[in-house]
């Protein structure tokens, strides 16, 4: 594809239609399966034959028909100041998307198409979901073309070589966190999950013929465990207790490889790499995707931990970014790294951690009681009228569980809730059970506000929202005169960028 604008329609690669019709045939699998189960198992063989696998073959070819169809009628154009992609079979739908509007470029490889060598290219214009554009399949080499291209129409500059025979040159690239196999299984363990069993359990219970007994007897599985002899059974309370105990580490293993295998397949050999472009990041097994953010894009930072994981020191760095990434503006730049590997990748960035000399400060306890007050007021509100239908001891409980509960909250919320203003960086820190810091650059803010409702005008106190592309940023229940301090700050340093310039990957002014 040449530098100058080339508005003849192109169809994406020949390869496509096999890759969908690979893809629609394996949504067929399971109900073809349960159709000639649900035949075979009722003795009608005769039907099995007759009926339903000419019915089969003729979805089969319909659906591969489609797919030709889909193929042969989806067509993109790359113009001067946009791209252009017309679809559909029966209605038609031509779409135009420029430049400008599009934020970033990303590759996506599914198990399927990766066979083919082919990628799925997304234009991301922010709006997410369907509003953005992709093109499903393109060959690697012109899937990268694609992008530097679109990249360097935006920015404004000139796209080299121009033969569209010629490999795009690669960027020279600088290896800033990878993760080894031993790394994403250890990040799999934090990742506990036990969603997949409600899967399992309802699969299970379709298909009895999986299980002699129901799921949920436990009297069966009891004496399944006590097998033929039946001697577990015949240990009285405590057979209770070793089923007990069975069930529930059944129920942690399950989770646990549950875990393990849902992080090897988004992260399996994960890299991150700086390049000329930006921030490039690597990842998957099934779905491989390449997805690069620009550093001058880069909004503020968030570095999240858990409960569990804090205790180990792993932590994981976002970037909040003008790109969406699977509909979100946090791009996960390094998922699960101790805070020394995730420091050299802040710099790359142009941000920083906080320093030892920042000033950290809470809200108002006042904000925080007040907030208490209003909650309770609603809690014996609902006492009140469980108490007029004469449910005394029912009246007790949101009284007792609620205002405990809130109390707790606001107490834990003010403790371990913290502001700081830096010279060149505005700081916040939230949370006990998941701690949360993030890091937004005063000079990118693009807006600040001071809200007051009447209560904290009573009370002295407000609340201060930054405006954030791609993001969103607050600081509550501060005193007045605090907020008025960080505010005047912060326009200060929005007053010396110039955001009428551009500022390439490297920090300069193109």
């Amino acid at each position: 594809m040449s530098e100058s604008a080339d508005h003849t329609p192109r169809r994406t690669d020949p390869r496509t239609f096999a890759v969908r019709a690979v893809s629609l045939l394996s949504q067929l699998v399971l109900p073809i399966l349960v159709g000639g189960y649900a035949i075979l198992d009722d003795g009608n063989l005769a039907d099995l034959i007759v009926f339903f696998l000419p019915l089969v073959l003729a979805v089969v070819g319909a659906n591969i028909l489609f797919a030709y169809l889909r193929w042969s009628r989806l067509t993109y154009a790359v113009g001067e100041a946009d791209i252009r992609v017309e679809s559909g079979v029966l209605s038609r739908a031509a779409r135009s998307v420029p430049y400008e509007r599009i934020q970033d470029v990303s590759l996506e490889q599914k198990v399927v198409p990766r066979l083919f060598g082919l990628v799925e290219v997304k234009f991301e214009t922010g709006a997410g979901g369907d509003d953005d554009l992709t093109l499903a399949y393109l060959p690697e080499s012109e899937g990268e073309r694609l992008r530097e291209l679109v990249r360097s129409r935006r920015e404004g500059t000139t796209l080299q070589p121009s033969d569209p025979d010629t490999p795009v040159p690669t960027d020279s690239s600088r290896l800033l966190f990878a993760m080894s196999p031993r790394r994403v299984v250890t990040f799999g363990l934090f990742e506990f999950s036990l969603a997949v069993v409600a899967v399992v359990a309802g699969f299970v219970s379709q298909f009895d013929f999986l299980l002699p007994f129901e799921l949920w007897d436990w009297n069966a599985w009891r004496e399944q465990l006590a097998g033929p002899e039946q001697w577990l059974a015949g240990m009285g309370f405590l057979a209770q207790i070793i089923g007990g105990v069975f069930a529930l580490g059944s129920l942690l293993l399950v989770g646990v490889v549950t875990g393990i295998v849902r992080t090897a397949l988004r992260e399996w050999n994960f890299r991150l790499e700086r390049t000329d472009k930006g921030l490039r990041r690597r990842r998957g097994m099934i779905t491989r995707t390449d997805l690069v953010m620009p550093v001058h894009r880069v909004q503020a930072l968030r570095v999240r931990t858990g409960l569990v994981r804090r205790l180990f020191g792993w932590h994981a760095l976002k970037v909040v970014s003008l790109a969406g990434d699977s509909g979100s503006a946090n791009h996960e730049a390094v998922p699960f790294a101790q805070m020394e590997e995730i420091a050299p990748v802040v710099a790359e960035t142009g941000f920083a951690l906080p320093e030892d000399t920042v000033e950290w400060r809470r809200a108002m306890p006042a904000y925080r009681i007040d907030d208490f007050l209003i909650g309770f007021v609603f809690m014996l509100a609902i006492s009140a009228v469980a108490l007029a239908f004469g449910r005394g001891f029912l009246a007790l409980l949101p009284v007792l569980i609620g205002g405990t509960w809130m109390g707790s909250h606001e107490f834990l919320a003010w403790r371990w809730g913290w502001h700081a203003l830096g010279e060149r960086q505005l700081y916040t820190r939230r949370g006990w059970f998941a701690p949360d810091l993030s890091i937004a650059s005063r000079h990118k803010l693009q807006s600040v506000e001071i809200v007051r409702n009447p209560l904290a005008r009573l009370r002295g106190y407000a609340d201060l929202r930054f405006g954030l592309a791609g993001g969103r940023l607050r600081i509550r229940g501060l005193p007045l005169a605090e907020a008025r301090r960080i505010r005047d700050a912060v326009l200060t340093s929005m007053a010396e960028q110039d955001f009428s310039a551009v500022v390439d990957d490297a920090g300069s002014v193109a």
